[in-house]
């Protein structure tokens, strides 16, 4: 079962970039994650999210660097996002370019899922990352915003920086506080609602240095062929799936909307689904169940905030489906996992 979705292959590419620059061993990362030596060559290739997981935290161990995600945004190339880095290359501003994010970011993965918000004179570019464990959350997190900007700095040809970053995790206990600032240059906040990066809405205009309007409609074509296809590929429970997975952390998802997504009623989505010998519901339970599950293993996540992301409106309400699930409470499940296991998730 892969709980956590997909990654592409070439999103690894800038972690073994810094790796490399460390001297780490890749090959053991690598096969901590259960992936082969030649995965790297075929930038087509997807693993799933828990061996993107493995790999990122055999490499956080490796290196003893916190900031190792920080560091690794250094080595960000159009490659980096698959074809999705090539489509903004080619933009004509800076805010085309954001605005291609969005459409076309499961071509690069799972992992999270970006919005873009306007107040006022300011842009918040946010990214909603779906990996619970704390130690690969926190990386992937100052991993993606600090890549959009290195990127947003080098398709621009400019040294700006955002007003401010939000980061919602706590301030780590081994922040160096200067370091992240430099990074981003300018203030970083910790705690905060999102992870996002607050820009002037001047910014949105800033040509970009290697547009072409010709070469991004080829891409963009290629791009919606690539997305029809990795639809098609999958069946329409595991569609359904993939559309509540993104929902999820925005509160429950309404079966109208899962439907108008997949282009169909409602009533049409629910015939499928019942000839496919499953419901809606059926899917979004054992997706919250598999994702509470993975949750109470693997991270040190409060009960009530892995409530709130599996859309959850009250803990209550999570514990009463959880010991319908499994028969136990989720502290019960929690604790039974560290007896068996003998660590702390």
């Amino acid at each position: 079962m892969h709980s956590l979705g997909y990654t592409a292959v070439a999103v690894l590419l800038k972690y073994f970039s810094h790796a490399q620059a460390l001297g780490l061993d890749c090959q053991a990362a690598l096969r901590a994650a259960g992936l082969d030596n030649h995965l790297l060559s075929d930038n087509s290739r997807r693993i799933s999210g828990e061996q993107h997981e493995r790999l990122l935290l055999n490499l956080l161990e490796q290196s003893g660097d916190p900031l190792f995600g920080l560091h690794a945004a250094r080595y960000v190339q159009p490659g980096s996002w698959s074809v999705l880095g090539y489509i903004t290359m080619n933009c004509a501003t800076l805010g085309q370019a954001m605005a291609r994010i969005l459409p076309y970011e499961k071509l690069v993965g799972d992992m999270g899922t970006s919005h873009i918000a306007t107040h006022d004179t300011q842009v918040q570019l946010s990214w909603q990352c779906h990996y619970p464990n704390s130690p690969v959350r926190r990386q992937l997190i100052e991993n993606v915003l600090a890549s959009w900007l290195h990127y947003a700095r080098w398709i621009a040809d400019m040294h700006y920086s955002p007003q401010q970053v939000w980061l919602e995790h706590a301030r780590p206990a081994d922040c160096r506080q200067a370091e992240y600032e430099e990074h981003f240059g300018c203030p970083v906040l910790f705690e905060q609602p999102c992870n996002a990066l607050l820009i002037p809405q001047d910014y949105l205009q800033l040509p970009l240095r290697q547009a072409d309007a010709s070469l991004l409609r080829t891409l963009e074509q290629h791009a919606s062929g690539l997305l029809a296809r990795l639809d098609e590929q999958q069946p329409l429970p595991q569609r359904v799936r993939n559309l509540l997975r993104q929902m999820l952390g925005e509160g429950l998802p309404r079966k109208e909307r899962v439907a108008e997504q997949l282009h169909m009623t409602l009533r049409t989505l629910q015939r499928h689904l019942q000839q496919a010998g499953t419901s809606y519901q059926e899917i979004l339970d054992q997706l919250r169940r598999e994702l509470a599950e993975h949750y109470l293993q693997h991270s040190e996540l409060p009960i009530q905030d892995i409530a709130a992301y599996l859309g959850f409106s009250e803990t209550r309400s999570f514990h009463r489906s959880f010991k319908q699930w499994t028969g136990c409470t989720p502290g019960q499940y929690r604790e039974q996992h560290k007896a068996t296991s003998g660590l702390g998730g």
